[in-house]
């Protein structure tokens, strides 16, 4: 039994432990199979406040998670198959059948991004491919760069990266795109965009420097072509992490978890979330942070409100 249990080791659910560590709350943080979340798969990260010279994706998490160690916060490497949220203390069942007990849970499963998954695209990225335009759009000044996609993540993409890029080539492999009117307007009027619809992805291309190139099928002449590149972000949108909590908690209707405006707090009372698991807006690594100090005091808040009985002599 666990005052509370933290799921996921992002920025968020790293920041919550830290803060309830230091609460003498001893969190249990449970890490599944992607222990840092998306920014393990990061080179450099510039934009994180506190280190002006930037700093290693993994090199960041990896102190955050020595920081909340450092203060009591006790992790575990499991995959949780099921969260029974009906009553308090909450059960957690793990791959293998270990259970678990928490009288409050914090959510931080983050979202996965989407990819094409095709060859040489996962072996390439933080080396020129990439799902996130403000994370890594600063690395890509005046070179040539492709935005993979359709809808309004992708034309948003686009025209943000060309402050940085000396051209954005947009491929789709449909002819008629799924974003709206005026996200497809702004995209279609700004001159540095050069449009690849009704085309096919089909494999990057790669040197031991980076990317060089995308494979495509041009599905109306039914011929490969190559399109020259120096970077390939996959705009096509990303899956929250929340399967695993078979519809208990109120999402919207893509998965994204639900919370009160200004605050951490889910549909069930005693269980929060943070990061990119209910953001699907900003989805940066400072805001999973902010989040998940959020969840913290939103957490040690009601742990106080509801201690009917000694914590101290009946959990751990």
């Amino acid at each position: 039994m666990y005052k509370t249990i933290v799921i996921g080791t992002g920025p968020a659910g790293l920041t919550a432990a830290i803060y309830l560590a230091r609460a003498n709350l001893n969190p249990l943080v449970i890490e599944g199979p992607e222990p840092g979340g998306q920014l393990t798969t990061t080179t450099e990260v510039e934009n994180f406040p506190g280190f002006p010279e930037g700093i290693m994706g993994p090199e960041l998490m990896a102190n955050m998670r020595k920081q909340a160690e450092r203060f009591g916060a006790e992790f575990r490497t499991g995959w949780i198959n099921s969260v029974d949220t009906s009553k308090r203390p909450f059960t957690l069942s793990l791959e293998g059948g270990e259970t678990l007990q928490a009288e409050t849970l914090i959510i931080s499963t983050g979202a996965s991004a989407k990819y094409l998954g095709i060859p040489g695209e996962r072996d390439n990225v933080g080396r020129g491919v990439s799902t996130c335009a403000t994370c890594d759009g600063f690395f890509f000044r005046g070179k040539k760069i492709i935005v993979v996609g359709g809808g309004d993540s992708a034309m948003e993409e686009a025209n943000f990266l060309t402050r940085f890029a000396s051209e954005v080539v947009l491929v789709h492999r449909r002819a008629e795109l799924r974003a709206s009117k005026i996200m497809q307007d702004r995209a279609r009027e700004n001159p540095k965009i050069t449009w690849m619809l009704n085309r096919t992805p089909l494999e990057v291309h790669a040197t031991g420097m980076g990317v060089t190139g995308l494979k495509v099928l041009n599905n109306e002449t039914g011929k490969e072509e190559v399109i020259e590149t120096q970077g390939l972000f996959v705009a096509i949108g990303h899956t929250p992490n929340t399967k695993f909590l078979g519809g208990q908690i109120e999402t919207d209707e893509i998965g994204y978890i639900k919370v009160k405006p200004g605050t951490s707090e889910t549909n069930v009372p005693g269980i929060f979330a943070c990061g990119d698991v209910q953001d699907n807006r900003y989805r940066q690594a400072i805001t999973a942070a902010g989040s998940g100090c959020m969840a913290a005091l939103d957490c040690e808040k009601f742990l106080e409100g509801s201690a009917v009985h000694d914590w101290s002599a009946t959990l751990s």
